[in-house]
């Protein structure tokens, strides 16, 4: 009991929390329950398809095909299909953890990993369309242009700190 209590004892808080908003400010307690259903709505939607999807990756791409395209010594190749993945995708953010930790569980390279989660939080092909549309082609270019520089330094950075902890290298 106690551990179930422990795994879930954020959900037992903002419930608690949403209990008290509807006694406390029914209105904005409603509110929240509303935005809270709506939420949960969405996240259904997407999340079911992802997870049937994340199933078939895991079954139909072998550990040594991840390994050879995207890791450790997949070079320029692995960023570039982990940046295409990353932009090519649908879907909330959130739906790239699931999908990240699959490509790390394959044997996938933390650097190209990170290059996909930010592809996917910046640089979807359905936001530049949206971009071009309705703030013009020039700002859409400069912002791609500086996100694409973004996430390859900040994928560099957090994949040579990832390196330092998990191999214990001293900083010199």
């Amino acid at each position: 009991m106690i551990v179930l209590l422990k795994r879930y004892r954020m959900f037992l808080v903002f419930s608690c929390v949403g209990i008290a908003l509807l006694i406390l400010a029914p209105d904005t307690g409603k509110k929240a329950i509303a935005v809270t259903k709506d939420n949960v709505l969405e996240m259904l939607t997407f999340l079911p398809p992802i997870f049937v999807l994340l199933g078939l990756l895991d079954v139909w791409v072998d550990r040594e095909t991840m390994i050879k395209y995207m890791g450790a010594n997949s070079g320029f190749r692995g960023m570039l299909l982990g940046f295409i993945l990353g932009s090519a995708a649908a879907g909330p953010l959130y739906a790239a953890f699931p999908m990240a930790g699959v490509m790390m569980k394959k044997g996938a390279r933390l650097l190209n990993i990170f290059i996909f989660i930010g592809a996917w939080s910046s640089t979807k092909i359905p936001l530049i369309m949206f971009e071009t549309a309705t703030l013009g082609f020039r700002f859409m270019a400069l912002r791609l242009i500086f996100n694409i520089i973004g996430i390859f330094i900040i994928a560099k950075v957090l994949d040579a700190e990832a390196r330092k902890v998990v191999l214990n290298i001293p900083d010199n």
